[in-house]
């Protein structure tokens, strides 16, 4: 049995995109993993958020990291964004015949584009369609109830702290309806991996500030 990945997301904000992850993987019935990193930085600019078959959606990701590597040593530039959304296409579409037996591979990619001076976020199919989401989207078993939430509480220009919590509130809530998805583990110190990606490049969002924001929106919402 394999070790699936789920819920992640990622939205727009004034500067950029957020996008966040929970920490569990799960094998059938069982827990796998508490402190599986979903969120990962995919080149300077950009990162790639992974859900489905574990081991296939790491192995995809370092290799879109290498591509993208490559790539940059090659020409003495970053791809643009939308190449970097087309290649990741192309893989996914190459992990066809593995997704067809189960091993899928669905990725959320997000960047900051240089050009357009604004944060993007692109969603996929397991045959590779590439879709670019305007607003914010969600993956996963719990994505759907993670885009409900984002669906309520989602507005246009967002502060950075704003859009974080809608991210933690939007995981918070798919990991209520989701046994697939970990909640915040406040006694182990098990957090969501969130990445803020703006102009000036991707960076993590530390345990501390997002242990803070879940306390502060736990207490809000009385205990929901």
């Amino acid at each position: 049995m394999v070790p699936h990945g789920t819920t992640v997301l990622a939205l727009r904000y004034q500067e950029g995109v957020i996008m966040a992850g929970d920490r569990r993987a799960t094998e059938g019935y069982t827990i796998s993993e508490r402190r599986i990193e979903k969120v990962h930085k995919a080149d300077a600019t950009s990162a790639i958020a992974i859900a489905g078959a574990a081991g296939p959606c790491l192995e995809l990701t370092r290799l879109f990291q290498t591509e993208l590597e490559h790539y940059e040593k090659l020409e003495g530039v970053e791809l643009s964004m939308d190449g970097k959304a087309n290649k990741l296409a192309q893989m996914i579409k190459a992990n066809l015949p593995m997704a067809m037996q189960g091993l899928v591979v669905v990725p959320i990619f997000s960047g900051y584009d240089l050009k357009r001076e604004t944060g993007r976020i692109f969603k996929y199919d397991i045959a590779g369609g590439r879709y670019e989401e305007t607003e914010y989207y969600a993956i996963g078993s719990g994505g759907k109830d993670a885009r409900g939430t984002m669906k309520k509480i989602f507005k246009i220009d967002l502060h950075r702290d704003k859009a974080i919590r809608v991210a933690l509130e939007a995981l918070y809530d798919a990991a209520e309806a989701d046994v697939a998805t970990g909640g915040p583990d406040l006694v182990r110190g098990i957090f969501p991996n969130v990445k803020v990606i703006t102009q000036q490049g991707v960076k993590d969002v530390g345990d501390e500030e997002i242990r803070t924001l879940l306390e502060e929106m736990v207490q809000e919402l009385g205990g929901r």
